[in-house]
C-alpha cells in the first residue's frame, strides 16, 4: 500500500514540472528576435561611423604649397626679365617680334596700367601690400588647386610689381615698375606696355572671376542648388 501513494507522488510532481519546462522555452523563443536585431543596430552604427568620416575625412589639404612655389616662380621671372630689361633695353631702339605684334622696349611706369594713378604710386603701393596681406590670411583655408593657382599668379604678381615701387627710384613706395613688352606698337599706344607681372595678375584674375562663377569657393567647397529647393519649386510651378 506504501508503494501506491510514492507512484501517485512521482505523477503529480511530472505533471507539475510540465508547465515549468514550457515557461522555461517560452523566454527562449522570445529571445530569436533580439537577436535577430543585432545586424540593424550594426547596420546603423557602420552608417553613423561612414557619416562621421565624410564629415571630418573629406577635407582636402591646404594648397599652401601650389600657391608659395607658383606665386615664387611668378616673382622669379618677373625679377629677372626686369633686370635683363634695365640691362639690355633701356635706352635702346624696340625690338620688333613676330611681324610686329610683339615689341620689346622699354617703360618706367609710375602709375597704373592705361597712364592711370600717375602721382599715385603709394596709393598703388598699398594696395599691392593689402592684396598680398589678403591672400597670405585665405591661405589657411585654401583648399581648392584651381584658387591655388590662381591666388598664386595674383600674388606673385603683385609682389613683383611692388618690389619695383619699394626698390627702384625714384624712392620706396614712389618707385617706377619696369615695363618693357608692348602689342602691335613699339610705344603702347595700342595696348598699354606691361610685364611678367601684369599677365600673371590679370590671368590670376580672370581664373579667380570664373571660379567664382561656377560658384567654386577657395576652401574647396561647390556650391549646387539643394535637391529640395529643385522639387518644391517644381511642385509650385505645377499649381
Amino acid at each position: 500500500m506504501s508503494d501506491e501513494p510514492k507512484a501517485q507522488e512521482d505523477e503529480a510532481a511530472k505533471v507539475a514540472d510540465k508547465p515549468a519546462e514550457e515557461q522555461v522555452s517560452e523566454p527562449e523563443k522570445a529571445a530569436e528576435p533580439v537577436a535577430a536585431d543585432k545586424p540593424a543596430e550594426s547596420a546603423a552604427k557602420v552608417e553613423d561611423d561612414a557619416e562621421e568620416f565624410s564629415i571630418t575625412g573629406s577635407l582636402p589639404e591646404p594648397r599652401i604649397r601650389t600657391l608659395g612655389i607658383l606665386a615664387g616662380g611668378v616673382l622669379a621671372l618677373d625679377v629677372l626679365t626686369k633686370v635683363v630689361s634695365v640691362a639690355f633695353l633701356e635706352g635702346a631702339d624696340p625690338i620688333k617680334l613676330f611681324g610686329g605684334v610683339l615689341y620689346l622696349t622699354f617703360v618706367r611706369n609710375p602709375g597704373a596700367a592705361f597712364g592711370l594713378g600717375e602721382g599715385m604710386t603709394w596709393v598703388l603701393a598699398l594696395i599691392a601690400l593689402g592684396v598680398a596681406g589678403f591672400i597670405f590670411w585665405i591661405s589657411r583655408n585654401l583648399r581648392s588647386e584651381k584658387w591655388a593657382v590662381g591666388l598664386g599668379l595674383v600674388l606673385g604678381g603683385a609682389v613683383g610689381n611692388l618690389a619695383d615701387r619699394i626698390f627702384r627710384e625714384p624712392g620706396p613706395m614712389r618707385g617706377h615698375v619696369v615695363d618693357f613688352l608692348s602689342l602691335f606698337d613699339p610705344y603702347g599706344r595700342v595696348w598699354p606696355v606691361f610685364n611678367v607681372a601684369d599677365m600673371a595678375i590679370i590671368g590670376g584674375g580672370v581664373t579667380i572671376i570664373v571660379l567664382a562663377l561656377l560658384q567654386h569657393d577657395y576652401d574647396g567647397t561647390v556650391h549646387r542648388d539643394a535637391p529640395a529647393l529643385v522639387e518644391s519649386d517644381g511642385l509650385q510651378e505645377s499649381k
